[in-house]
Order: C-alpha cells, then sequence, then structure tokens
C-alpha cells in the first residue's frame, strides 16, 4: 500500500505543576508526523484545508488540536513537507484530476505547487 505522511516542526513549552521542577531549555523542537489519508478517503483533503504554498494557512486551530493530542503548550508549528511514496504521490495526482473542480484549478501541477509549494519529498 502506498504511504504519505506531513511532516511538521513545533516547539513545545511543558508546564509542571510543581514550582519545584525547572525545564532548560523551558521551550523544545520536536518533529511531528500525521499520516496522510490515502486519496480519495476520508480526511484525503487536509493539504487543501490546512496549507498553502506549502505553509500552514492558520496556525491557531492545529496548535489547539496538538495541544490537546499532547498537553503540552505549542508555541509555534511549522509545516516541512509531505513525505511520499511514488505510489502515493501517482494516487493522490489521478484524484486530483478527477475533481479539479474541488481546487479551483485547471491542472494538477497548479494544485500540488497552490497547497503543497515545493515541499514534497518522494522517498
Amino acid at each position: 500500500m502506498s504511504h504519505a505522511r506531513y511532516v511538521f516542526e513545533i516547539r513545545v513549552r511543558p508546564e509542571s505543576t510543581r514550582d519545584d521542577l525547572t525545564l532548560s531549555p523551558a521551550e523544545m523542537s520536536v518533529k511531528l508526523y500525521k499520516d496522510a489519508a490515502q486519496p480519495g478517503e476520508d480526511g484525503w483533503l487536509f493539504f487543501r484545508d490546512y496549507l498553502w504554498r506549502g505553509k500552514l494557512n492558520e496556525t491557531a486551530p492545529f496548535r489547539s488540536d496538538l495541544e490537546a493530542a499532547y498537553s503540552l503548550r505549542v508555541v509555534s508549528v511549522e509545516f516541512k513537507g509531505l513525505q511520499t511514496s511514488t505510489a502515493y504521490l501517482d494516487a493522490l495526482k489521478d484524484e486530483i484530476h478527477g475533481h479539479l473542480d474541488l481546487f479551483n484549478a485547471d491542472t494538477v501541477d497548479e494544485v500540488l505547487n497552490k497547497y503543497l509549494g515545493s515541499s514534497i519529498q518522494v522517498t
């Protein structure tokens, strides 16, 4: 089966409930990987809904989701790329081609550039 995942770099600030404990540094950068849904399946339009020109279009909702999932204060989120197999990318292109009306675009390449920029990493 083809596979892809979105890669993000997040800065987090763990918060202690104890005054006698301190972390140094107070913030840390970590990588976050989000599995990409198979093209055509529920959630496959994540890139359209959250990205623009290879960047998160609104970080606040995404940060809130991460904070709820990990019980950490998320200071910042930066999209780093879509890591994908060739098979997944081909399937994604086919699905986009069949639904160009969802993207207000004329070509698959225009869609990929519009939302993912140059951040596609074929592995």
